[in-house]
């Protein structure tokens, strides 16, 4: 059963300016070290950077139907699997909030502007 559906669209140079204007402290104050490290190590980087910026909004969206809790955009680590399919690790009270019984699946897709997610929060049988 679905218990969340959230989406995010962004422009790539929306965070390529705030990274250029803010430099360190936007970057820390949104991603981990783990996201940072993988996102420089790619040719377009700000590609990467807006991607894990959707998906940690699309995930926030998805969880206003469930969470009362203030959100740190650092309990919410994007990464990818071998396969390049991407997925969420989360840190905290929103990794007890998303216990055994619930699961959180993602979806990002990019073109050279933008890029968009969509995050699915949902209960999982217990039968």
């Amino acid at each position: 059963m679905v218990i969340g559906i959230g989406t995010d669209i962004i422009e790539i140079d929306r965070i390529k300016n705030s990274i250029k204007k803010n430099g360190d402290r936007f970057l820390s104050k949104i991603y981990t070290p783990t996201e940072i490290k993988y996102c420089e190590s790619k040719a377009n980087k700000y590609q990467h950077f807006a991607a894990r910026f959707a998906a940690k909004e699309a995930v926030y969206k998805a969880l206003v139907t469930g969470w009362q809790e203030k959100l740190s955009w650092q309990e919410i680590e994007i990464f990818n699997e071998p396969t390049g399919m991407p997925r969420v690790t989360m840190c905290g009270k929103l990794k007890e909030f998303l216990s055994d019984d619930k699961s959180l699946k993602i979806s990002i897709s990019h073109s050279e502007n933008y890029v968009v997610c969509v995050a699915i929060i949902y209960k999982t049988d217990s039968n």
